[in-house]
C-alpha cells in the first residue's frame, strides 16, 4: 500500500473509533428547563413554578426537545388561548350555553319542553341542574354539568349522548376529541374521563403539547404550525397545494386546508378533488388514484406523492414563477364564544408574535 494510502487509512480508522467512543450528549437536567420555562413565561404569571414543571414533565414524557423554540411555542399558544388559566372563563358562557344546549337538543329532535323540564330536576351536587347552568363561568364547569345531565335525567343518554357542546378545553384549548384518540399515551392515572382531564393545567398541557409539537412538518416558519393547530395538522400545506391545483386547473378553490369533503363518495368528490380530476390527463391518473393520494392530506409524506409533485409542475409552470409549499389557510372562525370575525391567520399571526417576544426574553 503507498504511504499515502497507508496514512488515510490509519487517520480513517482512528476516526471511526474515536466517533465509537464518544459518549452520547448529555441529557438537559430537568431543573435547567424548567428555569428556562420560568424565565420566558411573562413576569405576571401566577405559579410559574407550578406551570413549568407541567410543561416540562409534558414535553419529557413525549420526547419532544425542550429546545427555546419549542418551549416558546407552547408558551406562545398557551398565552393566546388562555392567559396561563388552567380552565378559563369564557363570558356570557350560561347564555351561550343555554342557546346551545337548545340548539343542540332541536338538533336530536327532542322536544323543547323535555329540556326544560329536565333542567328543573336536581343535579348530582342538589342544585337543579337550571342554577347550575346560570352559574356556569368555565367550559370545565358546563362540560362537567353536561355530563352530569346525561348520566342522571332519564333518557339523557340516550337523547343527548356525544352531543356535549364544550369541543375544547384547557389552558390551551385543545380539541376534546384529539385527547381522547391519544388517550393510551397519557403517563398519569386519570382521576376521571379524559374529557375532564383537558380542563387540569397537567393534561391539558400534555394534550395540547403534543397536538402542537407531536408531529414533523416541512415549514420553515413556526407560524405555519401556529395556523395547524387551530385548523388541523398539515393545513398550511394542505392549503398551498389547493393554491397550486386552483392556479394549475384555473378554478377558484376555498385555501381552507381540506382537501376531501368528510364522507363524500366517489362519484359525489367535494371542490378540491373535483378541481384535482379536472386535471386527471395531464396527471396521468384516474380519480380513485387520485382520491388515494389525497387520503394522504394529513401525513406528511403527501408532499412526496406523485400527485404533490406533478400538481406543483403544472401549476408552476402556467404561472411562471416558483409558487409557496405553506400557506397560511383561509378559514374563519366559528364558535358560540368568538363574537367578533376571526380567522385562523389571524390567530397564527397573534401566536407567532408572542413566539417571538418569548424567543427575546
Amino acid at each position: 500500500m503507498p504511504r499515502r494510502a497507508h496514512a488515510v487509512a490509519v487517520l480513517l480508522v482512528l476516526l471511526l473509533s474515536a466517533c465509537a467512543s464518544r459518549p452520547p450528549a448529555p441529557v438537559r437536567p430537568p431543573a435547567d428547563t424548567r428555569a428556562e420555562i420560568v424565565r420566558r413565561m411573562p413576569a405576571s404569571v401566577p405559579d410559574r413554578a407550578g406551570w413549568a414543571a407541567d410543561i416540562e414533565a409534558a414535553l419529557a414524557a413525549q420526547r419532544i426537545e425542550p429546545s427555546p423554540e419549542n418551549l416558546c411555542a407552547v408558551l406562545a399558544v398557551t398565552e393566546q388561548e388562555s392567559g396561563y388559566v388552567a380552565d378559563p372563563p369564557v363570558a356570557g358562557l350560561a347564555r351561550i350555553a343555554r342557546a346551545e344546549l337548545d340548539r343542540r337538543a332541536a338538533a336530536a329532535h327532542v322536544p323543547g319542553f323535555l329540556v326544560h323540564a329536565a333542567l328543573a330536576l336536581p343535579s348530582s351536587d342538589g342544585r337543579s341542574y337550571a342554577t347550575r347552568l346560570d352559574a356556569v363561568r368555565t367550559e370545565g364547569e358546563l362540560s362537567a354539568l353536561y355530563e352530569d345531565l346525561v348520566e342522571r335525567v332519564p333518557l339523557g343518554r340516550r337523547l343527548l349522548a356525544e352531543r356535549n357542546p364544550v369541543q375544547t378545553g384547557g389552558p390551551m384549548q385543545v380539541s376534546i376529541a384529539f385527547a381522547e384518540a391519544r388517550a393510551d399515551g397519557y403517563p398519569w392515572p386519570l382521576a376521571g374521563s379524559v374529557r375532564r382531564e383537558v380542563f387540569t393545567r397537567r393534561g391539558g398541557m400534555y394534550f395540547g403539547i403534543a397536538h402542537l409539537l407531536g408531529y414533523a412538518t416541512p415549514y420553515t416558519r413556526k407560524v405555519h404550525r401556529f395556523a395547524d393547530y387551530n385548523a388541523g395538522w398539515y393545513a398550511s400545506r394542505n392549503a398551498a397545494f389547493q393554491n397550486a391545483v386552483a392556479v394549475a386547473s384555473g378554478q377558484a378553490l376555498a385555501l381552507d386546508g381540506d382537501l376531501l369533503a368528510p364522507g363524500a363518495p366517489l362519484d359525489r368528490p367535494g371542490q378540491t378533488e373535483r378541481a384535482v380530476r379536472s386535471l386527471a390527463p395531464q396527471l396521468e391518473m384516474d380519480a380513485r388514484a387520485i382520491r388515494r393520494a389525497l387520503e394522504r392530506g394529513d401525513r406528511l409524506d403527501f408532499n412526496d406523492s406523485p400527485l404533490f409533485a406533478r400538481v406543483f409542475a403544472l401549476a408552476e409552470a402556467r404561472a411562471g414563477k416558483p409558487l409557496p409549499r405553506e400557506t397560511l389557510p383561509g378559514i374563519r372562525l366559528e364558535s358560540p364564544k368568538i363574537r367578533r370575525e376571526l380567522t385562523t391567520a389571524w390567530f397564527a399571526t397573534r401566536v407567532e408574535e408572542r413566539y417571538r417576544r418569548c424567543l427575546q426574553r
